[in-house]
């Protein structure tokens, strides 16, 4: 019944070993095994396909139940029909009613065209299921050979895409395509590969370097997420939470990071090393966007998601990806009341004309709705500078961040000293003789440390919480979490929804 050699020449593997590997062992569950293609059309004949060409079904991972879809390519090319599609979009629909991930392998040739709009009928209802599911379950796609046209889509809805090496192809149009309308040659995995997807669209969160360890990371996420939406609820690893009893309360390794040149760079993976569970924190989108830094840990056991910005890559600054990035993780928190951490280390928002025509201005406004928006736990921790609208933009208490915190490193204003002296004093500073320009320059940067960088300042005015030594912030953390586990958001505008500057 099933050609698993032709997949295996290919060096792939076959739709059926995909879910064995992927699932606890012997937990799979098929259902619609007798689903066929119904139609005869173009020499195909109705039953001819057995299964239409995807393996649906059930089982568990780490025992948490999943519902799981899988296409074969050696059926007609994984081409989707309309019951194709249809036993797709159930899958996604049994997930959502039984409060589980649902988790598609994407292996197709796209629409089957001799079905004609019976094909394109069984993606709609698939697009359907996945928006509804969304926020509600963990959608996961694994591109596990081609997806081309509006196979996509799915894909494109869903929390997280996983791409592999030599083997993942995905494109709204193909090469041969492009060669007709624009005349440009380009090979399929130039155009639509797992290192185009992971490092410059930014369509891929996870880009891995072969089936199995696609499958042990898909696991490890299935570990840490939330299985389902439920309101006023901590995911925890209970079983690990005696681990934790006799935790220690300070990490000193956390007050010999940040350098003491405030132009330094450093990595923040040692602060967020620092902060959670040893080996608990799974990044996400690490290739894409680099200046930014997302991903999930545990903090004693519960499941939290954290957003920072990394000074080893353009010093931290936002960007266009940076923001969407970081916006789009936080409404995905937020979706299942996961604990939102940011770690704040900002220069601004990246300026040039790139930016501006690229549309910093509304990438940027996203990352002010999501975090606006977001109404589970949100705690911000400024490590070190925090400028201008950057500032706001990263959890700041304007934002509702339930507590804002600052290591004592905290460099909080409008914009680094020594661009606010060259402002303010400039005129001046030109007119002087040159044997005193720099001092008196000096002199300006150190008076407005003085008055207007120093976290006391925000502190003063209740926008900073406390200030607060860094081998703490992991109990800290922790102590808020268990505070604020009751929280309930309060909205004070019955409205439908507000409109995100998409």
């Amino acid at each position: 019944m099933y050609n698993m050699e032709k997949q295996h020449k290919l060096g792939k593997l076959h739709a059926l070993e995909r879910i064995c590997m992927l699932l606890d062992e012997d937990s799979f569950r098929e259902i619609g095994s007798n689903i066929t293609n119904l139609e005869d059309a173009f020499n195909i004949k109705k039953g001819q396909f057995p299964y239409d060409g995807v393996i649906t079904g059930y089982g568990t991972i780490g025992g948490q139940k999943v519902v799981i879809y899988s296409e074969d390519f050696t059926v007609i090319g994984g081409t989707l029909g309309k019951q194709h599609g249809f036993k797709i979009a159930n899958a996604i629909k049994m997930a959502i009613e039984n409060r589980c991930p649902v988790i598609g392998i994407n292996d197709s040739g796209g629409a089957r065209i001799q079905e004609g709009v019976n094909a394109l009928a069984g993606y709609g209802e698939i697009f359907y299921y996945n928006t509804l599911a969304s926020g509600y379950i963990p959608q996961i796609s694994i591109i596990a050979g081609n997806c081309a046209g509006g196979a996509v889509y799915s894909p494109g809805i869903t929390d997280f895409i996983f791409v592999i090496d030599d083997i993942s192809q995905m494109f709204v149009t193909g090469p041969k395509v492009i060669k007709s309308v624009t005349n440009e040659d380009i090979s399929a995995s130039t155009l639509g590969g797992a290192g185009v997807h992971a490092a410059k669209s930014g369509v891929a969160h996870f880009h891995m370097p072969d089936e199995r360890e696609c499958f042990k990371r898909v696991r490890e996420l299935i570990s840490i997420i939330p299985p389902c939406y439920e309101e006023g609820y901590l995911h925890t690893n209970r079983s690990s939470i005696e681990d934790y009893s006799k935790d220690i309360q300070f990490n000193e390794s956390l007050a010999n990071i940040i350098p003491e040149q405030s132009n330094q760079s450093y990595d923040i993976h040692d602060v967020i090393d620092g902060i959670v569970d040893a080996g608990t924190f799974l990044e996400v989108q690490e290739e894409f966007a680099q200046n930014v830094v997302v991903g999930f840990g545990r903090i004693k056991g519960v499941a939290i998601g954290i957003i920072s910005n990394q000074p080893k890559f353009m010093a931290g600054c936002l960007d266009c990806d940076s923001s969407d990035k970081a916006a789009r993780f936080i409404r995905y928190c937020d979706s299942f009341n996961l604990p939102i951490i940011t770690l704040t280390d900002v220069t601004g928002f990246l300026p040039g004309k790139d930016q501006e025509y690229k549309g910093i201005i509304r990438h940027g406004a996203k990352l002010l709705y999501a975090y606006s928006e977001a109404t589970t736990i949100k705690i911000n921790i400024i490590l070190r500078k925090a400028y201008g609208g950057a500032y706001i933009a990263m959890s700041s208490k304007h934002l509702r961040s339930d507590f804002v915190y600052a290591w004592p490193t905290a460099e909080i204003a409008v914009m680094g000293a020594e661009g606010a002296a060259d402002i303010l004093y400039g005129k001046k500073i030109k007119a002087m003789e040159a044997s005193k320009k720099a001092a008196y320059r000096q002199e300006k940067i150190d008076e407005y440390n003085e008055k207007f960088m120093s976290p006391n300042i925000a502190a003063m005015h209740g926008y900073v919480d406390e200030i607060i030594k860094p081998e703490a912030t992991r109990e800290r953390i922790y102590g808020d979490i268990m505070m604020l586990s009751d929280k309930r958001s309060f909205q004070s505008v019955k409205k439908k929804h507000g409109n995100i500057p998409l």
